[in-house]
């Protein structure tokens, strides 16, 4: 084996899946882009299949890799699926997801919440740092020095009425009610979140962070989706007790 095919099987395909979209890029074991940022549309029914089918059609367009990681929208535990809120109703129960994307793409794979992944790629690694993704719905992900906690789906805790998070400042609460009127919603989540957790730096990414124009505290930023898909080569150093395990292909 030549030193660059060495080099080549070291790169990930970092994967994030998304209600929106489902994007990709090359990384380092650094976390260096080494490929354009590519995203394709979410299946309008996002079975496991179909999600397949458009990863295969993301890597295609990559160069070589040896490792996956993939960010995916919902409660996930030693690379199964339990909860997948925006994606095809009814048909994300228990799935082993992680080892379907390992046998389709005859590589090993790590699988997380697409918001811990995000997290991984944005934060500081200094103190208590949270990242809020605003898309389809809300992702949440905290972590302290850089070390993730243990994942709470926050997003589905109630907020006002039978709203929960994902309700109040997900994609569709955006459509129905205007710039406006999210807006100062996402105003309320954050000031929520500051009386509740006191975290010492909070990012506000996903595909709407770019509407967020709020004034906002010196410990806010706005990131975006091509910097946490970075966060797919940090998977590959977390420590074990995040519950990453690693799925090979079945041979």
């Amino acid at each position: 084996m030549s030193k660059n095919e060495d080099k080549e099987i070291q790169n990930i395909l970092s994967i994030d899946i998304g209600g929106s979209n489902i994007k990709s890029c090359l990384l380092s074991p650094q976390g260096e882009a080494l490929s354009e940022y590519t995203k394709l549309p979410t299946p309008t029914e996002s079975t496991p299949e179909a999600v397949l089918t458009v990863i295969k059609q993301l890597a295609a367009t990559m160069g070589a890799f040896g490792k996956v990681s993939v960010g995916f929208p919902g409660y996930t535990k030693s690379g199964v699926v339990y909860t997948a809120p925006n994606l095809e109703k009814g048909k994300w129960d228990k799935i082993e997801f992680a080892q379907m994307v390992s046998n389709l793409l005859d590589k090993p794979v790590r699988l997380i919440n697409d918001a811990d992944q995000q997290g991984l790629g944005l934060v500081d690694g200094k103190g208590f740092e949270i990242v809020l993704t605003f898309g389809t719905g809300l992702g949440t992900a905290l972590l302290f020095d850089g070390e993730l906690l243990p994942h709470l789906e926050l997003s589905h805790l109630p907020i006002h009425k039978d709203k929960d998070y994902d309700d109040y400042v997900g994609d569709k609460a955006l459509k129905k009610h205007g710039d406006k009127e999210w807006k100062e919603r996402v105003q309320r989540v954050i000031d929520i979140y500051k009386t509740v957790f006191n975290y010492d730096k909070l990012y506000l990414g996903g595909g709407n962070a770019k509407f967020i124009d709020l004034k906002l505290d010196d410990n806010v930023v706005i990131a975006s989706n091509r910097e946490g898909i970075k966060g797919g080569a940090k998977l590959w150093k977390a420590a074990e007790k995040y519950q990453i395990v690693t799925v090979n292909p079945n041979k």
